[in-house]
C-alpha cells in the first residue's frame, strides 16, 4: 500500500511518548492525508491534541477522538467519524493497551476486574475496532490492519501479569483468523514488541526500577539495547506498505526471544 493520501486510525496514541504517537507521526511523514489520534481518558486529551499538532506539522490532517476501545459502540463511533470527517479509512493500528501488574505466582491477585481490564482493552478492543472499521476499509479494496502484541504473548516474560500475556497471545491468534476472514480486500498483520523504552513502562515500573530494567534487559538483547517507540513504528509502517503480507506476526524485540 502506498500510504500517500490514505487515512489511518491509531488507537492509544494520545501520549507524550509511546508506540501510538510514533506510529501516528510515521504514517504522517509517509504521506497519510489524515490520522485519528485516540485516547480513552479526559486526562489524556491535552497530550492527544499535542500529538495531533505534531502530525499536522508533518502534513496530515489530524482528528482527536476520545474512545474506550473496550466499548463496542465507542469503536463504531470512532471509525465512522474517521471515515466521515476525514473522507475515507484505509489503515487501523490497534495499539491501545492496559495492564495491572500482578506477579505470575499470585493467582489470587488475578481478580475478575484484572481479567476484565486485560481482555476488554487488549483483546476485545482490537476485535471491536476491526469489526467497526471493516466496511470502510473495504471501500477501496486495499485496507490494512496492524495489531500490536507483546512477547509476553509468546513466552512467560515481562513484569505485567498472566492475564496480560494471555490477552496478547490472543491478539496474535486473532490476527490470523481476521486475515482469513477479511481477505482479499483487507490485510491483517501483527507487530509483537519486546521491551519498549518510554512513558508507559516508566510509569508502570517506577523510575528506579525502570532504569534498572532498561540496563538489565539491554544486556540480554543481541542488538544491545531495548526498543524505542520509533523502532516499532517502523515495523508497523513496513507491514502497512507490504501488499502481499497478511496473517503475519512480526516480532520486534531486537532478538530477545532467540536468547536462551
Amino acid at each position: 500500500m502506498d500510504i500517500e493520501g490514505k487515512v489511518a486510525v491509531v488507537t492509544g496514541s494520545g501520549s507524550e511518548a509511546g508506540i501510538g504517537r510514533s506510529a501516528v507521526l510515521a504514517l504522517a511523514r509517509a504521506g497519510a492525508a489524515g490520522v485519528v489520534v485516540n485516547c480513552a481518558r479526559d486526562s489524556s486529551l491535552p497530550k492527544a491534541h499535542a500529538v495531533a499538532e505534531q502530525a499536522e506539522a508533518c502534513g496530515s490532517r489530524a482528528l482527536v477522538v476520545q474512545a474506550d476501545v473496550s466499548k463496542d459502540d465507542q469503536c463504531r463511533s470512532m471509525m465512522q467519524r474517521a471515515h466521515d470527517e476525514l473522507g475515507r479509512l484505509d489503515i487501523v493500528v490497534n495499539n491501545a493497551a492496559a495492564t495491572v501488574r500482578v506477579r505470575f505466582e499470585d493467582l489470587e491477585g488475578l481478580t475478575e476486574e484484572v481479567w476484565d481490564l486485560n481482555v476488554g482493552v487488549n483483546l476485545k478492543g482490537p476485535f471491536y475496532c476491526v469489526r467497526a472499521a471493516a466496511p470502510y476499509l473495504r471501500e477501496h479494496g486495499d485496507g490494512s490492519v496492524v495489531n500490536i502484541s507483546s512477547i509476553a504473548g509468546i513466552r512467560a516474560v515481562g513484569s505485567s501479569s498472566l492475564a496480560y500475556g494471555a490477552a496478547k497471545a490472543g491478539v496474535i491468534n486473532m490476527t490470523m483468523f481476521l486475515a482469513r476472514a477479511l481477505a482479499p480486500e483487507i490485510r491483517v498483520n501483527c507487530v509483537t514488541a519486546g521491551f519498549v523504552r518510554g512513558q508507559w513502562m516508566e510509569q508502570s515500573l517506577g523510575e528506579e526500577r525502570y532504569t534498572k530494567a532498561v540496563e538489565r534487559t539491554s544486556e540480554r538483547i543481541p542488538r544491545g539495547r531495548v526498543a524505542d517507540p520509533e523502532d516499532v513504528a517502523q515495523a508497523i509502517v513496513s507491514l502497512v506498505e507490504s501488499d502481499f503480507v497478511t496473517g503475519h506476526n512480526l516480532i520486534c524485540d531486537g532478538g530477545f526471544l532467540i536468547r536462551d
